[in-house]
């Protein structure tokens, strides 16, 4: 009972940092709340036009649902404290008690935990947002087909508590990205710029 209660506590308070806040007030940046969409992510941040901070909430978001899985995993040598841990961070990360549970939407922080827990699925799901993204030129669009696909590797490469637990996942992110997704119905969705405007 200790290994699940200890994955569920300390996953929910290290994903529920608000790194993406953190940094750019670090940086003099203000609230990145009253910025954008007022999401806490790196891609809020980017729009701050400072790609280097983006960099950086990015790593961080990655690391801290990726370290809580490890440290679980590795101290009680248990996948599903791992995938517990990790969970709890992708859930701390969007829900964080510090901003009265209103954060991001927890791409980074699940895709940080499936390279821990899950390499293989991990990677497949990096590199299926990546040809969404190439492809349509939409985060969302790319974030939503890569961890619904998720469960599916998961099917083929992990464990069934895996399987749920990124199935969970993916309904939350669609939950998550629910103006997002009406944006796209819509036509109305903001693409990537994969180089500046001319002017």
């Amino acid at each position: 009972m200790f290994p699940v209660i200890f994955s569920l506590v300390f996953g929910y308070l290290l994903g529920s940092v608000p790194f993406g806040l953190v940094i750019t007030r670090w940086a003099g940046l203000g609230d990145i709340r009253k910025i954008g969409s007022g999401n806490i992510g790196a891609t809020n941040v980017l729009r701050t036009g400072r790609k280097d901070l983006a960099f950086l909430t990015l790593l961080f978001d990655l690391g801290k649902a990726g370290l809580s899985a490890f440290v679980c995993e590795m101290v009680f040598q248990s996948e599903t404290a791992g995938l517990i841990a990790g969970f709890m961070a992708v859930i701390g990360h969007n829900y964080p008690v510090w901003l009265h549970f209103k954060g991001g939407k927890g791409v980074a922080s699940t895709l940080g935990m499936m390279l821990v827990v899950t390499p293989l699925v991990g990677v497949m799901t990096c590199l299926s947002w990546l040809v969404i993204a190439v492809l349509f030129r939409y985060s969302s669009l790319a974030a939503l087909t890569a961890l619904c696909l998720a469960p599916l590797y998961a099917v083929i490469w992990a464990s069934p508590v895996a399987v749920v637990c990124f199935g969970v996942l993916a309904l939350l992110s669609c939950y998550q990205h629910r103006g997002n997704i009406q944006r796209l119905i819509r036509g109305e969705e903001t693409k990537i710029k994969l180089k500046k405007e001319e002017k």
